[in-house]
């Protein structure tokens, strides 16, 4: 199964017509979050995660750019002002900067901030042996008993779902992990192509397994180009599970292009089906930058979404703001095929 190569609408579209192209798949159509804001908390909307029923804060805090952070008393900083600011939802993952994105946040979950916090980490091994490591590494570093929702990582080649799936494959573990309390929900993420994410949500249904979240990058520049918004988006919203959405500024990508800024990509993302935005916040001002955007969000409307799809229309026909699709940049496992084993 190729990954196919969306052509996005020609220079030459108006505002009027974008309605009914890039649009029409997603907020037009109707396929808008169940729960809006199911609660809110200290001024920040909360969304129903799918299938699960918990309810997660929309914007969520990115754990790569925490590791980045050369000071690590200052990423504690920054994730626990989120915390105490109204956002619960942390990502993370077992490969983050060789697992000190995982260690500063488990110093940052001490003196009760773990209850504050709904946690999802991530694991790259395809087998049950390094699967079941991982998750245990995961937890020793994180300080926890139990992750809330725990994902594979990297789900960007062909052959990734039927070797999660397989026996002694790396769900085996996963699910005893869940038996055990170690784990309490499962989800997958991948950044690569929406072909391949069907393909690992069919293998699932195929194996009569419900998958509780999927994280897949959602913004300005995917609505063009081998879309997942277009493709993989309905399907989730159609099975009730969990709507990740990730790199909302395309890693600064799209800030580079200059055809958007910081609030518009998180506003348009935040005006999709997502029941978590998760954005990177390496510094406190950029936390209160997506923690304002969150307070004061407003669903874009279909005017509002036509303009800055067509802002960013002309940039995104070939996928070149979009590397984490067309090049190996952003493949860690691909760099180190070890953490798949």
């Amino acid at each position: 199964m190729k990954p196919t190569n969306q052509e996005g609408p020609s220079q030459g579209l108006t505002r009027r017509e974008f309605l009914g192209t890039a649009v029409g798949t997603t907020v037009v159509s109707g396929l808008l979050p169940r729960v809006w804001a199911a609660e809110t908390r200290n001024g920040i909307p909360y969304r129903t995660l799918g299938n699960t029923g918990e309810n997660v804060s929309c914007i969520g805090l990115g754990g790569y750019h925490l590791g980045q952070q050369s000071d690590e008393q200052e990423s504690i900083r920054i994730i626990r002002t989120g915390l105490d600011e109204g956002i619960n939802f942390l990502d993370n993952c077992w490969d983050y900067n060789d697992g000190k994105s995982e260690v500063r946040m488990g110093k940052a979950l001490r003196d009760g901030y773990r209850k504050k916090a709904f946690l999802m980490t991530k694991i790259d091994a395809r087998t049950k042996k390094g699967a079941a490591q991982q998750i245990d590494e995961s937890l020793r570093r994180l300080q926890t008993e139990v992750i809330d929702l725990l994902q594979f990582h990297e789900v960007i080649r062909e052959t990734d779902p039927d070797l999660i799936f397989a026996p002694n494959g790396g769900m085996e573990a996963v699910v005893e992990a869940k038996q055990k309390g170690k784990v309490r929900y499962i989800g997958f993420t991948g950044h690569k192509s929406p072909d391949i994410h069907l393909k690992m949500l069919n293998t699932a249904f195929a194996h009569n397994f419900t998958l509780n979240s999927v994280q897949m990058p959602l913004n300005l520049m995917d609505a063009h180009y081998n879309s997942f918004e277009k493709k993989v988006l309905p399907v989730l919203v159609k099975h009730n599970i969990g709507v990740l959405g990730m790199k909302p500024m395309g890693d600064g990508l799209i800030l580079k292009s200059k055809t958007a800024e910081p609030v518009e990509c998180l506003q348009y993302a935040l005006t999709l089906p997502t029941s978590v935005v998760i954005t990177g916040c390496d510094s406190i001002p950029i936390l209160k930058q997506a923690l304002t955007v969150a307070r004061s969000f407003r669903p874009l409307n279909q005017e509002q979404i036509a303009a800055l799809l067509a802002k960013t229309s002309k940039v995104a026909q070939k996928g070149e703001w979009e590397l984490y699709k067309t090049s190996h940049n952003f493949d860690g496992t691909y760099q180190n095929p070890q953490w798949l084993d």
